[in-house]
């Protein structure tokens, strides 16, 4: 610090000399148009030309046209039934309504500008009264102030676009192509974002890449890998790439709070909330589905929040995410809303509703897709005190014709799980006793790919037992159950073909008393993560269903999640920043073994990156498993040759610490040696060190401290 007051103050003292002033007003410096210093801003092309109007100051300005042209008499009839019409909408500024006069005619021109307090509800106001019928001879026509602005910029004659040459992209999907056959994560910790390889055969990572203040909020993969998302208050990113991650795409979408890819990764869903001007007015809401590739908007949805905020398992601000749920697998053709009385189903073809109407259906309250097929699976619960039974219903999409319905009778709620291949369907029906006190908790079973969809209905033995998990094995015929009271419910586990009949569900074995409130099943099946998280502080148990027999039990204290990684080889557990302490994840094997971990402060996020569906047919795959011995040799090799490297680095290691801890003796032992005639001349002269050769005496020696004498008077 002295060091830099002394640089400043020569500084200072040659500037003196020199006549130079050093009092100098950054603010008002600016650059030449067009000039930058070579210094690129990493925002600067975050808004699009069009976007940028909003810098005008105009934004909250509309112009309604189509109004009645009237007299002065009539002025303030006309202004109170736009005040009436917009002011429901938003708060309109204090002067903020303003109809010119022609001063010729004295009667008002046929349009009023209007300014509300925010952007937002003027937009809304746009939306809502453009094509208003006051009455058959006058329908609003309201455009943003700022759009005549850009309207007024467009040439007079059409010029045809510029053709850009053609450059081959970067292959997104190199990564998939790695030599050690590894797999990706990311990793979120105090203010950096890091990609790293999971080198499992060397217990450690190998880094990707890393930037800080990469988001400013969280990152997500799309659903097969091929980008990283990033958030930040302009809007949304996506980075990708060969060997690094480069920014391919921006989507503008200010204040953007949440994002949802389509399955196929074509569209991404952003959506924003925006605080009223009124208080008691509902939040207001913004969502864009961009096309990934292009960035464009490919449809919006604008409105409250109270519009947003039927179903869905969680949001912010009051509103469900996701709002639209992907149907139809892969191909990205559906996606669909839950509105009051039905549910809005919109091909991505036009961006429109099929058939141009929403599904109407009495009531629903949830619906979810096949992952697989344009199948929907609705909720609708009971009604006029049970006089009309829940339901639950198959509808086919785009047809919209209901492929099959059940009946249920006494339901307090209902839950819905597909299996990933789309062939089962589970319904949790929790059912109220005859004495409507309790409920008791029961499964329907629908077989989807069957003929006539049959349907199975599975109670546990006690039926009492409160359903703490779910969950189906991925591509698989069975799933499995966590029931019973904590802290040590039973997990059961149940086949959708039984040993003799391959239509009937049967039950393969319960686990009693175990410390689990969570199920992971890998995700090629057969083995299972059975998890006592939170509370249960970070009990695992690696179990092998199809051998129904624990493969270890281990513990990661307070762990809060649990991930496998695509291809079920391991298994990640994190500690996140929701506890102070322990920060961090493990790499565990399938089986338990743990491999290496790694303790991270303030750590926020783990996320394995997904891999695409593979290219190989059932059959292929089936024949590899046949013949696995044949093509594992080469990594049995490669495995051996890494076990031997490992054992190598490890000799090496242990020759250092020899070597270490035989110079700490040696050095030790010339400091004693040095210190000889210093020890002898404490022993009056006796050489030796040994213990053994002296005999221990005690010596007890008195000796006086102080003598005080002091008179006392004494008193009768």
């Amino acid at each position: 610090m002295a060091a830099e007051v002394m640089l400043m103050n020569e500084i200072e003292a040659t500037a003196a000399q020199m006549g130079i002033d050093l009092n100098i007003d950054f603010s008002s410096i600016q650059l030449p148009p067009g000039e930058n210093c070579g210094i690129i801003s990493d925002d600067e092309d975050v808004y699009h030309d069009d976007q940028l109007e909003l810098d005008s100051g105009f934004g909250n300005v509309i112009v309604v046209d189509n109004l009645p042209v009237v007299p002065r008499e009539k002025f303030e009839k006309l202004e109170g039934v736009i005040r009436k019409i917009y002011g429901q909408i938003g708060m309109i500024k204090e002067d903020g309504l303003w109809m010119p006069v022609d001063p010729e005619t004295k009667k008002t021109l046929g349009y009023c500008f209007i300014e509300y307090n925010t952007p937002q509800e003027a937009e809304l106001a746009k939306e809502k009264t453009h094509g208003y019928k006051l009455d058959r001879a006058h329908i609003f026509a309201v455009n943003m102030f700022d759009d005549f602005d850009k309207y007024m910029k467009v040439p007079d004659e059409w010029a045809p676009p510029e053709i850009k040459p053609y450059t081959p992209g970067e292959n997104l999907q190199k990564w998939l192509a790695d030599e050690k056959a590894r797999d990706q994560f990311v990793i979120r910790a105090g203010t950096d974002t890091e990609v790293l390889w999971n080198d499992a055969r060397q217990s450690k990572t190998e880094l990707v890449y890393k930037r800080a203040y990469w988001t400013e909020s969280f990152v997500q993969w799309s659903p097969m890998g091929t980008y990283l998302a990033t958030v930040h208050r302009q809007g949304a990113a996506v980075w990708g790439g060969a060997n690094t991650f480069n920014r391919l795409m921006r989507y503008a979408h200010p204040q953007v709070k949440l994002i949802d890819f389509s399955p196929g990764e074509k569209y991404l869903v952003t959506y924003s909330s925006h605080e009223p001007s009124n208080p008691r007015d509902a939040n207001r809401v913004v969502i864009n589905i961009f096309d990934v590739r292009t960035g464009k908007v490919m449809r919006d949805f604008k409105g409250s929040a109270d519009e947003f905020a039927i179903g869905g398992a969680g949001g912010v601000a009051g509103v469900s995410w996701p709002v639209f749920r992907w149907g139809g697998g892969k191909e990205d053709k559906y996606f669909a809303k839950l509105g009051k009385n039905m549910i809005s189903v919109y091909e991505t073809d036009t961006f429109s509703l099929i058939d141009k109407k929403s599904l109407k259906v009495e009531n629903v309250v949830d619906f979810s897709w096949s992952p697989t097929d344009p199948i929907i699976a609705l909720f609708v619960p009971e009604l006029g005190g049970g006089n009309q039974p829940a339901r639950v219903s198959l509808v086919q999409i785009p047809g919209k014709e209901e492929l099959r319905q059940k009946n249920l009778f006494s339901i307090s709620d209902c839950k819905m799980y597909w299996q990933s291949n789309g062939e089962y369907l589970a319904v949790k029906a929790d059912r109220y006793t005859k004495t409507k006190k309790s409920t008791y908790t029961g499964f329907e079973l629908f077989r989807i790919k069957e003929r006539d969809i049959p349907i199975e209905v599975l109670e546990l033995d006690n039926k009492n037992d409160k359903i703490i998990a779910f969950a189906w094995e991925p591509k698989g015929h069975r799933f499995a159950v966590i029931h019973g009271d904590n802290p040590r419910p039973d997990i059961s586990f149940y086949s959708m073909r039984s040993t003799h009949n391959l239509g009937r569900v049967s039950k393969l074995a319960t686990l009693k008393g175990k410390q689990a409130n969570a199920l992971f099943w890998s995700p090629g099946g057969r083995f299972i993560v059975l998890a006592g998280l939170k509370g249960f502080n970070g009990q695992l148990e690696f179990f092998n269903v199809d051998e129904l027999e624990t493969m270890a039990t281990a513990e990661h204290f307070m762990a809060t999640d649990v991930e496998w990684d695509p291809t079920g080889r391991y298994v990640a557990t994190s500690v996140t920043s929701v506890h102070e302490m322990e920060n961090g994840f493990n790499i565990w094997s399938f089986n338990g073994k743990l491999l290496y971990r790694i303790l991270k402060d303030h750590f926020f996020q783990f996320l394995w990156r997904p891999r695409p569906p593979s290219f190989l047919t059932p059959e292929k795959e089936e024949e590899i498993a046949k013949n696995l011995k044949k093509y594992s040799k080469k990594y049995e090799a490669e495995d051996q040759d890494v076990s031997m490297l490992l054992s190598e680095q490890d000799r090496e290691k242990r020759r250092m610490l020899k070597e270490e801890w035989e110079r700490w003796v040696g050095e030790w032992r010339r400091a004693h040696e040095e210190e000889q005639l210093e020890r002898q001349m404490l022993r009056d002269g006796e050489a030796s060190d040994e213990e053994e050769e002296y005999e221990a005496k005690e010596v007890e020696v008195e000796e006086v401290l102080d003598v005080s004498e002091e008179v006392i008077s004494f008193e009768e």
